[in-house]
């Protein structure tokens, strides 16, 4: 059964708030142009981003255009919303370096086809904000906001009582989001609908307030829920253990992994937000969740379907294949020394010269040589208990030799201490 995409956002929670009762009519009944922004503050996006492309790209399926605002102008400035402290103002150069890789990025989640009436389109708001002079923006723009309003916003209000302050820089980053609104709605584009997470509710409507003062015109914003862990923590580029987006930042395996330990009481939100799995597809699995959580299903639906949506199918397969080498749900023997090696890039790490195989070692010996014991005698103990495994087999005496028959690929063996701790033992 088809949906609309007001009834389909609502269903997976990511309408937030709403400016207007009407804005779910147009979204079901008309073609708007939309916009979010993206300010280029460091060199990728993450996936609290990623979650704001996706809606955007949802926008564009069901027949809106998306705008994409690469903030190159209030970059230079940076958002405080959500912020305790002033971000460090990043240098032009830098700023330009950071734009080029977001930009790149932009394109990878929507349409950027011009052909077609929804073609996305990416745009650097320095365009038009380069160009301000100071007495002109305070004239045309500065005298339509008000302070006392101002000072009632969030962003602004949480930051009133901190001791490190609040500085005019940071305050007048609210005009030039909300002048971004306006020349984007007087712009060909004609954009009449701003998009961003909870946190930018006070920008987003200050914007709508201006739009109206000066134009006399109706547009709308909407608000999608912050991304969180279970325990309410946000994610973001300056927050501890950012998942990034560029692969040379947070690999394919590493996004995978992140998505496959998700908590359990938020992978079905995850799923929701981060795949264009039908709501059908989506209950199946919780119902599965439920009556079998133990076969995660849930968890490796949704860090296969992000990683592929990222870094493409070869990646995202490459990933699977791996997590299932650290579960115990392939055969080690046989799979590629590329992916043993990914599989085990977080493990512990032991290096050995060949000759100490060539004749043959006691697999206590050998063990009691990895990071995962500290002593034979240790090894030969948890050997005795039945907790060492060789490759993926159980060993079942101490006094077994290890040979270089054992070598996997030549190269390596896979040693692991009960359910999940590993060793990889690379010969040289």
């Amino acid at each position: 059964m088809s949906v609309s995409l007001s009834q389909d956002l609502q269903r997976r929670g990511i309408c937030n708030q709403t400016s207007s009762d009407e804005l779910n009519a147009l979204l079901d009944t008309s073609s708007l142009s939309l916009y979010a922004g993206f300010d280029p503050t460091a060199d990728s996006l993450h996936i609290g981003n990623l979650f704001l492309l996706l809606t955007l790209r949802r926008f564009q399926l069901a027949g809106h255009r998306p705008v994409l605002v690469a903030g190159g102008g209030t970059g230079m400035i940076g958002d405080p919303s959500g912020k305790e402290s002033e971000r460090t103002l990043l240098s032009e150069d830098e700023l330009d370096r950071n734009l080029e890789a977001l930009t790149r990025q932009l394109g990878r989640f929507v349409d950027l086809d011009d052909r077609s009436a929804q073609s996305a389109t990416i745009v650097d708001n320095r365009t038009w904000l380069s160009e301000l002079s100071l007495i002109e923006f305070l004239r045309d723009a500065g005298k339509h906001f008000n302070v006392n309003h101002m000072l009632q916003k969030d962003s602004v209000r949480n930051r009133l009582g901190i001791d490190r302050g609040f500085s005019f820089t940071e305050f007048t980053y609210m005009l030039l989001q909300s002048y971004d609104f306006l020349q984007l709605y007087r712009s060909p584009l004609h954009v009449t609908l701003q998009l961003g997470g909870s946190d930018q509710w006070g920008n987003i409507t200050t914007g709508i307030d201006f739009v109206r003062k000066v134009e006399g015109a109706t547009v709308y914003g909407m608000t999608t829920p912050l991304v969180t862990r279970a325990d309410g923590r946000k994610f973001g580029k300056s927050e501890s253990g950012a998942v990034w987006l560029d692969a040379n930042k947070t690999t394919p395996f590493e996004l995978y992994q992140f998505f496959l330990r998700s908590e359990d009481e938020m992978v079905i939100s995850y799923l929701r937000y981060f795949t264009f799995l039908s709501l059908e597809e989506i209950d199946a699995l919780e119902e599965g969740q439920r009556e079998a959580p133990e076969k995660r299903a849930a968890h490796q639906r949704l860090a296969y379907e992000v990683t592929e949506l990222v870094h493409g199918r070869d990646d995202a397969g490459r990933a699977e294949e791996a997590s299932r080498l650290i579960y115990g749900e392939g055969d080690i023997s046989s799979a590629p020394l590329d992916t043993i090696r990914l599989a085990f890039s977080e493990a512990p790490q032991q290096s050995l010269s060949r000759r100490e195989i060539e004749s043959g070692i006691a697999v206590d010996d050998f063990a009691g040589r990895t990071p995962l014991f500290g002593s034979k005698s240790e090894a030969r103990r948890v050997i005795s208990q039945g907790g060492l495994y060789l490759n993926g087999h159980r060993v079942s005496e101490a006094g077994a030799t290890v040979t270089e028959d054992e070598l996997l690929h030549n190269a390596v063996i896979v040693l692991r201490r009960g359910k999940r701790e590993y060793c990889l033992v690379e010969f040289e």
